[in-house]
């Protein structure tokens, strides 16, 4: 809990950008009880614990943050390159879950 009185709810509330949902993400989450999001550049390991912890009522046990380097495209002569990004593979305590098709 002491890490939610640490960072403003504002800042957490944009911490995590969105679920990652594919193939890898789905094998990792039921295999290690891990959920997948996209981050901001910017965001530390504990304000993506109290994110989680904050914005889906679980309880997180650890935090793994990968940066992706993003792809280089070309287009004609010019070359560009995609934004890079920031994963944080979540790890729940046991017993807990996140559900992202209820809703749907």
């Amino acid at each position: 809990m002491n890490a939610i009185v640490k960072h403003s709810e504002e800042r957490l509330m944009k911490v995590l950008l969105a679920p990652v949902i594919s193939e890898k993400a789905t094998m990792v989450a039921e295999k290690n009880e891990q959920v997948v999001f996209l981050v901001m550049p910017d965001a530390t390991k504990p304000e993506i614990k109290a994110a989680v912890e904050l914005l889906f009522k679980v309880q997180v046990e650890s935090v793994q943050v990968a940066n992706r380097l993003g792809k280089q495209k070309r287009t004609g002569r010019f070359n560009g390159r995609r934004n890079h990004t920031k994963r944080a593979f979540v790890c729940l305590k046991p017993g807990q879950e996140i559900n992202f098709t209820e809703g749907a």
